[in-house]
């Protein structure tokens, strides 16, 4: 018998859990203290539970935690972290620590059937949607777990395609009895689902981030197949209906191709699109993956791109790029790992 994992469980789980096995129903908070608070390494270790309860959870569950197979260590302090999924699939975080903030980029899928262009990750397609505990694991299983200061939905994935298990680990690592982190330390990224946004919206208060790179839709399809089905328009109409004045903030990200995207009409139209939304602009430099048509503008270009934006009304930064020699982007990693 297989047997299920614990990691990744919502206190409601947990609680079901205890019923169907017969457990006290305030064992629930017990496990769920020692899962995220304590954060045990063996069921037997949750020592204010009955030995035979315990013996109980042993037979037929297990944590459900992973090592990472592999660690890249770039020059400027970036790390790349593999983990294999119980599917046997690969996945990849990055770890990108700057002064005082220590920030995790973590997967919510294996692969991606978004389709994007300039993205390694959508080469490989979708193999599935990774779990809470899936999610989860790769925060808690490297060296670094206890450093981290945010958490950015920005690895593998689109997370409103998973949405359900990207809710789930949302609410453990915000609740009083998961990890209690504000919701302003987490940011998920997302190419513009939008029959999901508003719900998840909704449901959490934790930053968004868009992936914009094209205000056009006509030349946004080209890079970005979603765009076909949820436009970018839709995506920022729906933005339009909440309040991002307070804690909670909204940012596009802005890949730069030379020529692609980088014109004074884009600048133009970008201004239009995002009229009346309370937003930074993230301007981002293309990194370079195999094969592709694409390239990052000069210095010089990117720096013009921000002022002018900014000029505009836009909050605009350039972000800096991180852990290039190690192939940092999205999806270069399992890829090779899956290639070799």
């Amino acid at each position: 018998m297989t047997k299920q994992s614990l990691y990744g469980k919502t206190l409601s789980q947990l609680k079901a859990l205890c019923e169907a096995e017969q457990l006290p129903r305030f064992a629930a908070k017990q496990i769920a203290r020692w899962l995220y608070v304590r954060r045990v390494t063996d069921i037997q270790q949750m020592t204010d539970l009955s030995l035979a309860a315990r013996t109980l959870l042993a037979e037929r569950y297990t944590l459900g935690l992973s090592a990472p197979l592999r660690e890249s260590v770039s020059v400027d302090g970036t790390k790349k972290y593999l983990f294999q999924t119980q599917q046997g699939e690969y996945i990849e975080s990055a770890y990108i620590p700057d002064r005082d903030r220590a920030t995790l980029c973590v997967s919510s899928q294996a692969g991606c059937r978004m389709g994007c262009r300039f993205c390694a990750t959508a080469r490989q397609g979708l193999q599935h949607s990774l779990s809470a505990g899936e999610i989860i694991n790769q925060i808690v299983s490297i060296p670094e777990s206890q450093k981290l200061t945010n958490i950015v939905f920005m690895g593998m994935g689109e997370p409103l395609d998973n949405l359900d298990n990207v809710l789930d680990a949302i609410e453990i690592l915000t609740s009083d009895w998961g990890f209690a982190w504000s919701p302003t330390r987490i940011t998920l990224s997302t190419a513009g689902v939008a029959r999901h946004l508003a719900e998840f919206l909704d449901k959490t208060k934790v930053h968004l981030a868009v992936s914009l790179h094209n205000p056009f839709h006509d030349q946004r399809a080209e890079i970005m197949p979603i765009e076909n089905a949820y436009s970018i328009r839709e995506v920022c109409d729906i933005l339009r209906r909440y309040d991002f004045t307070g804690q909670r903030r909204v940012s596009f990200e802005y890949i730069v191709m030379e020529g692609l995207n980088d014109s004074p009409a884009h600048i133009k139209e970008l201004c239009r699109l995002l009229n009346g939304i309370k937003c930074r602009m993230n301007l981002i430099r293309f990194h370079k993956i195999p094969d592709s048509p694409y390239f990052s503008p000069s210095d010089e270009r990117m720096t013009a791109f921000r002022d002018t934006l900014t000029a505009k009304g836009i909050q605009t930064t350039i972000r800096a790029s991180r852990g290039e020699d190690i192939k940092a982007a999205c999806g270069l990693l399992s890829t090779a790992e899956k290639n070799r």
